[in-house]
């Protein structure tokens, strides 16, 4: 019978090891970030950020891969809400969403700029799908009417 309690034991040290490394490296950036929305207001109220915010997640989260964290981050503030944010704020925000230091001029024109390069590159895609679209239907017509001149030829010869 002893023998029978030591099996359940060392399969439940197994049990429980095997799924907390799991997380801890499967956890993608994406996850992390949505972890992080849930947690801290300024994540999810899409605040502009501390300088040194990575800090105070490693703080509070001591077992969050840095590589990870930084993916998470660079989703987040490289995401369209929180450039537009950015764009106009005058303060940063803790994970807490207590006031910080104000954003700099230079912060704020990055944002913009960084907007309107991607507002720019998201014209061009549409404007040459539309151009292959048009290029695609002229070249449908002319194929209809080469068939339309064969088959003409084709009944007079």
């Amino acid at each position: 019978m002893k023998s029978m309690n030591p099996t359940p034991l060392a399969a439940e040290p197994a049990e429980a090891s095997a799924p907390s490394p799991a997380p801890a490296a499967a956890p993608s950036a994406r996850n992390l970030l949505k972890q992080l929305q849930q947690q801290f207001p300024a994540f999810r109220n899409c605040l502009p950020l501390a300088i040194g915010i990575d800090k105070q997640i490693l703080a509070r989260l001591p077992g969050t891969d840095r590589k990870t964290m930084r993916a998470a981050l660079g989703i987040h503030t490289g995401s369209l809400r929180y450039l537009r944010v950015m764009e106009k704020a005058t303060l940063r925000y803790d994970l807490d969403g207590n006031a910080g230091d104000e954003v700099t001029d230079t912060h704020r024109a990055h944002a913009k700029e960084v907007l309107q390069q991607r507002f720019k590159k998201e014209a061009e895609r549409k404007k040459a799908e539309r151009e292959a679209a048009q290029a695609e239907e002229a070249n449908r017509l002319r194929q209809e009417k080469l068939l339309q001149l064969a088959s003409k030829f084709s009944r007079n010869g």
